[in-house]
């Protein structure tokens, strides 16, 4: 018993937290967040005004020029953050962390592009697969290319 305590605290494991991991999360959580909100609170939604106008995006002013863009941030922070969180200080950096963490992208790079090759007629289906076009193959590809992150750090 005293040895199953022993291997569950062992000093060379590391420590959970790490202000890298610290980082890498705040990427991957503000990422995230950068997608919601411009999805969801500045972008125009194609409603129309009694007059039949298209109205115009809400929300903060530089927001609404990035346009499209906010998805390349807003992605670009999540992969950021998943590749910082790829070193071997942070917990998904060793030992069984690198293999979910490189399973988990390659899966979820694969089910992107699935669903898009799948709803590809129909995009507004899926929210933001309808504002990404066939800008969402690369989205796949990005997760994909994570998950290679993550390999050359299994040993």
């Amino acid at each position: 018993m005293a040895k199953i305590k022993d291997e569950t605290f062992d000093p060379d494991r590391g420590p959970v937290m790490s202000p890298r991991f610290a980082i890498a999360l705040t990427l991957m959580v503000l990422g995230v967040a950068w997608i919601i909100y411009y999805y969801v609170g500045v972008r125009p939604e194609g409603e129309f005004n009694d007059a039949g106008e298209a109205l115009s995006a809400k929300g903060p002013g530089f927001l609404q020029d990035l346009a499209d863009w906010n998805y390349l941030i807003g992605f670009g922070a999540l992969f950021l953050g998943l590749i910082i969180s790829a070193h071997p200080s942070t917990p998904l950096g060793r030992g069984r962390g690198v293999v979910g963490g490189m399973l988990g992208c390659f899966l979820v790079g694969l089910a992107w592009i699935c669903v898009f090759y799948a709803i590809a007629n129909d995009t507004s289906v899926v929210p933001i697969f309808d504002d990404l076009g066939q800008k969402n193959l690369m989205v796949g590809i990005g997760f994909m290319a994570v998950g290679f992150t993550f390999a050359t750090r299994w040993e």
